[in-house]
């Protein structure tokens, strides 16, 4: 398996030149890197005007690896060719590593560049991506992947503090400025008198040279601008995340940490060009998952797909508490915790479990969890702005004081179970912390019956207090001000969430009502999903019945790899329907275009088809030239080449199938907006947690397709 690392994008707020001048002070020996012990120049050229110079060199590393393992390997420090290309007219240095020893048995493959920053021609950008592919290694191709990836990983961030060091060093030494190059040409001009002479490549005689050269600068203003303090993060490109960014809105995450957030967020920037989850939304389904890439992958989609699936995203503007829910719902937002996480306080103690569940059905009380976790995030996003550090997690306060015997009614339980499922799988790591306070002796009971449904990192959130336990050193004050903790707990604060209490019987769902309520909210879709087999695709019927009308579309591939077609149909066709067995929502296959059909005199292609990749979102629009039956199909493609398992399932009659989910609809030619107005429609929105990234459209014959 290849390891891949890719950094983000680290900021020095000083110019190229001084930066470039640093770097060199790291050659050919630097102590400050102990497992770098020197560097040889292979070659060396420049051209002629002086923009550009190009050098490589043979750097000799030491490798910090079992004292048996480099015995059976039979060395003690490896070698790598570094090939740097720096051209001082475009202010870039692009380097290029690969290692000598163990090439064919090992690949290591490095790719680092300084570059003018994109609003700040001062500051200079620096990024760095790598890759790691063990073929073979005497049978420890596991222990060398680890050994490799931990010793390049720590000293990712050394290499920044390495630069730093020497800027600090060269400014000590009282070079605050490098003249920028300029063409020979220039430099002899009489106008170009006063101009800075050209700066010279930066091998060490040359810099000797050039600092004796250097005007002294104004110290005063020059250490301002500078400074290697802090300031404001700023991200110099829209689709590439800034360190300073990550620490200050993220949180400090080690480099590999910082290496899965920028592959997911760039894969997702691929597959759902137009629309991508913020920054701190992916960072939890990786926390989730331990960091596996993979993994944080499928459960984001899985997560990205509900969401829209069932609008969830503006849960927040369309979701009215019944008044019965208002007044009986023992919950409420109060203050933050001393961490500045937002509190959320439950009185489940006081709460009718039975009561509520009775009257206003389970549909009632997930939307009603869900837009509690919905505001969460959001808290939590302000929270960050107020205390000016990352807060991606709240705090939950949950008084069980009057559980008893009638919280644990089996109806209620079940109910709670699949509200714990749901948020379990779509707001993963929002729980920084639970504190349960006088937990009576039935708690227990309760803990038993939901504790497996709960995930290991959640249930270590969990600090349980019976009795008076919460009260003085070691109880809530620990986690929360003192002034904070509400005033039914003994604190001074008064708490605004509603007390609870028995729901009156008068409110209750009628029986009927009450046994299809646990379907409403899966049946409230504007969606629909099929199924898609070799040889067995899907297509929907769509009548014009005015030319120039707009066919729009969005759909997902939640499975497999698909093409999508757009047909115009001379015939109307004869739907055949294939049922197939699936939990909720449905899930069908129905196909329109007989096999008797002939392409070209029954129905037409009016779009090249698309191909699209499992998890690639799709949204786009056809004009319609004529009026009549249109046809949009959706058909499997399978890979070149076909796995073991896929064939044998094929020959069992039990074919891989992919999966898709879809919306149409058709607007008038004046209503239409441009592109994805299905999603711009009042029906189908895009996602609230979502922020815009650039897309890529294409257009054919009166089509926009976005993906």
């Amino acid at each position: 398996m290849v390891q891949k690392y890719q950094s983000p994008v680290r900021v020095y707020k000083f110019p190229f030149e001084m930066v470039m001048a640093a770097y060199e002070k790291r050659f050919p020996t630097c102590p400050l890197i102990p497992v770098f012990l020197g560097s040889e120049v292979l070659s060396e050229s420049a051209s002629a005007d002086g923009s550009t110079h190009v050098i490589e060199r043979s750097c000799k590393l030491s490798v910090d690896a079992p004292r048996l393992l480099k015995k059976i390997a039979g060395v003690e420090c490896v070698f790598f060719i570094q090939k740097n290309t720096l051209s001082w007219r475009d202010r870039t240095l692009l380097i290029e590593a690969h290692n000598e020893t163990f090439a064919s048995r090992v690949t290591v493959l490095e790719t680092c560049s300084y570059s003018v920053h994109p609003d700040n021609e001062s500051w200079t950008c620096f990024e760095q991506c790598a890759s790691l592919d063990i073929k073979s290694f005497f049978g420890f191709e596991n222990t060398v992947e680890k050994i490799a990836m931990k010793q390049y990983t720590a000293n990712i961030k050394r290499g920044k503090e390495v630069i730093e060091y020497y800027l600090s060093e060269l400014m000590s030494e009282g070079i605050t400025e490098i003249p920028r190059w300029v063409p020979p040409a220039e430099r002899s001009s009489p106008s170009k008198a006063a101009s800075p002479p050209a700066a010279p490549s930066c091998c060490p005689a040359a810099r000797a040279e050039l600092r004796l050269d250097l005007p002294a600068a104004d110290s005063a203003s020059r250490d301002a601008s500078c400074s290697l303090g802090t300031s404001e993060p700023s991200t110099p490109d829209a689709d590439k995340l800034d360190a300073d960014y990550i620490e200050r809105y993220l949180g400090r995450l080690t480099p590999m940490q910082e290496s899965c957030l920028i592959q997911l967020r760039g894969w997702l920037q691929e597959t759902h060009k137009v629309k991508i989850p913020k920054d701190e939304h992916i960072l939890r389904f990786l926390r989730a998952r331990d960091f596996h890439i993979e993994k944080a992958k499928e459960m984001l989609c899985q997560s990205l797909t509900w969401r829209k699936q069932f609008q969830v995203d503006y849960i927040l503007e369309t979701w009215k508490p019944p008044s019965g829910l208002e007044e009986y719902y023992a919950g409420g937002w109060h203050h933050h915790d001393r961490e500045g996480r937002p509190l959320y306080v439950l009185r489940l103690g006081q709460m009718d479990t039975k009561g509520l569940v009775k009257a206003l059905g389970e549909e009632a009380l997930l939307r009603q969890v869900l837009s509690i976790n919905e505001e969460g995030q959001k808290r939590c996003e302000e929270n960050t702005k107020i205390f000016g550090r990352p807060i991606t997690s709240w705090t939950c306060l949950v008084d069980l004081e009057g559980l008893n015997m009638r919280h644990l009614w089996r109806p209620g339980v079940k109910a709670l179970l699949r509200i714990i499922e749901v948020v379990e799988a779509n707001y993963p790591e929002t729980l920084g912390r639970l504190l349960i306070v006088r937990a009576p002796r039935v708690f227990p009971v309760l803990w038993t019956l939901v504790s497996p449904f709960i995930n290991e990192n959640t249930r270590q959130k969990f600090l349980v207090y019976s009795g008076n336990n919460y009260q003085g050193s070691g109880g809530l004050i620990d986690y929360i001000d003192k002034e904070i903790i509400p005033d039914f707990l003994g604190g001074d604060c008064l708490c605004q969430v509603p007390e609870g209490g028995q729901v009156p019987k008068s409110y209750y769902l009628t029986e009927e009502l009450e046994n299809l309520d646990h379907i409403r909210l899966w049946a409230e879709t504007i969606y629909q999903s099929a199924q898609v087999s070799k040889g067995a695709p899907h297509e929907i019927m769509i009548e014009i019945v005015e030319s120039s009308s707009v066919i729009t579309w969005d759909f997902d591939i939640l499975k497999g790899d698909m093409v999508f077609n757009i047909f115009h149909s001379k015939r109307t066709p004869q739907a055949v329907k294939r049922e197939v067995s699936s939990s909720v929502p449905a899930v069908n296959n129905e196909q329109l275009i007989d096999r008797s059909w002939v392409l070209g005199v029954d129905y037409s292609i009016v779009e090249s088809p698309l191909t699209c990749r499992e998890g690639e979102s799709i949204q786009g629009s056809h004009i319609t030239r004529w009026p009549g039956i249109y046809i949009l199909q959706w058909r499997a493609c399978g890979p070149t080449h076909a796995r073991v398992d896929e064939v044998l399932s094929s020959l069992q009659g039990s074919a891989p199938k992919c999966k898709v989910m879809y919306y149409t609809e058709v607007l008038a030619s004046h209503d239409f907006r441009g592109s994805m107005t299905s999603l711009e429609s009042c029906h189908s929105r895009f996602s609230q947690i979502s922020v815009t990234t650039t897309s890529s459209s294409q257009s054919q014959d009166g089509s926009l397709i976005s993906r």
